[in-house]
């Protein structure tokens, strides 16, 4: 089966996404950046460095003049500029120059964390994605897209700024727990109902090879929504237009992360918000009821939420005001105009939102 996707801007190729089953091939890519005498620092978190560090360290020693690291605690709550400052402070004392190198290690939350760094570290360093969760793979690490959390609010600190490669060690995704893995086929789920509704199909005829993790079935399925995402963000690199479509579930979703103080993970707000965004959808006479309903089940079989409760629609509403997707005093909104096909909507009403928010508040 094919390992690279190249993504590329203006039809010039700008980095590629490899997929692999171990870190054996790494070594490529160190030799395209010319590591050898240049300094590499690796940002990980508590989790990923009891499992991957001392492994990725020892391939790292051969191409690079000095590998340092960064552990941070595990979790959102480590996602912020405190952590960015600390990174800095560690980068500057070990005389890290603009052709050093930043590796990501580990989920989203490495990711942006890292990516931002990146971007913002002598106003622009290398960095690598090196992704280890589902949900890093098929979204995150992906695009460019680097950012914080502002207090409460997610990602509202950020700056576009590409990885130099992409590297994916698909035996990482064994290692997740259930309620992590699945938290990835939130973004999965999403990238069928957006783009492809022979995708959405063939996620649900292979739902149990999915969830027994089959290696195989998983290559597959992590190479078509990265296809997804490379088509999207090459068309629409810094979110101009289509790579919205990307956000479907997410202005609810994000809004029922924050106001649960992030005891869910970020694909299980995700999916929630689906629900949300499909019913409205579905009210729009979009999509028909059986559709919905089908969405719903889909979501429901990859042991994911399709509800919420302890929360207040009034509060989801609020937060979603803050969201920074907002255009001119209105969110752009994410509906489908059939399975497998969205649009951003900038006339969704605020009666409209409740509805959704009662929807999923109400779900059994």
């Amino acid at each position: 089966m094919k390992t690279n996707i190249t993504l590329k801007y203006n039809e010039l190729p700008i980095y590629d996404i490899i997929l692999e089953q171990d870190y054996n091939s790494l070594y490529h890519e160190l030799n395209k950046l010319d590591t050898k005498n240049k300094k590499i620092c690796i940002v990980t978190d508590t989790n990923l460095s009891k499992l991957y560090l001392n492994q990725l360290m020892e391939i790292l020693k051969d191409y690079a003049k000095v590998v340092e690291t960064f552990t941070f605690p595990a979790g959102e709550a480590g996602k912020n500029l405190d952590t960015v400052y600390l990174l800095y402070e560690r980068l500057i004392q070990s005389n890290f120059d603009r052709k050093d190198i930043l590796i990501a290690l580990g989920g989203g939350v490495v990711g942006d964390l890292t990516g931002y760094a990146a971007a913002t570290y002598l106003r622009g360093i290398s960095f690598i994605q090196m992704p280890t969760s589902l949900l890093a793979m098929v979204d995150s690490s992906i695009g460019g897209k680097t950012g914080v959390d502002f207090h409460d609010y997610k990602n509202m600190i950020g700056a576009f700024h590409q990885p130099k490669s992409v590297y994916m060690n698909l035996k990482t995704l064994v290692s997740l727990n259930d309620a992590q893995f699945y938290s990835g086929l939130g973004e999965i789920i999403k990238h069928g109902l957006i783009k492809d509704a022979g995708y959405y199909v063939w996620l649900k005829e292979h739902r149990d090879a999915i969830k027994a993790r089959n290696m195989e079935t998983l290559y597959e399925m992590v190479f078509r929504s990265c296809l997804i995402k490379q088509a999207v963000v090459e068309k629409d690199p810094k979110e101009l237009g289509d790579r919205a479509l990307l956000n479907y579930g997410h202005t609810i979703g994000h809004a029922v992360e924050k106001l649960m103080d992030f005891k869910l993970l970020h694909g299980e707000c995700v999916a929630i918000g689906m629900v949300a965004a499909s019913f409205l959808s579905y009210k729009r006479n979009h999509i028909i009821k059986e559709q919905l309903m089908d969405i719903i089940t889909t979501i429901q079989s990859f042991h994911l939420p399709v509800s919420v409760s302890g929360i207040a629609a009034d509060d989801i509403l609020r937060v979603t005001a803050h969201d920074k997707k907002m255009e001119a005093g209105r969110i752009k909104f994410i509906l489908l105009s059939a399975v497998g096909n969205a649009y951003v909507d900038t006339t969704v009403t605020e009666n409209e939102m409740l509805q959704s928010i009662y929807y999923i508040l109400n779900q059994q």
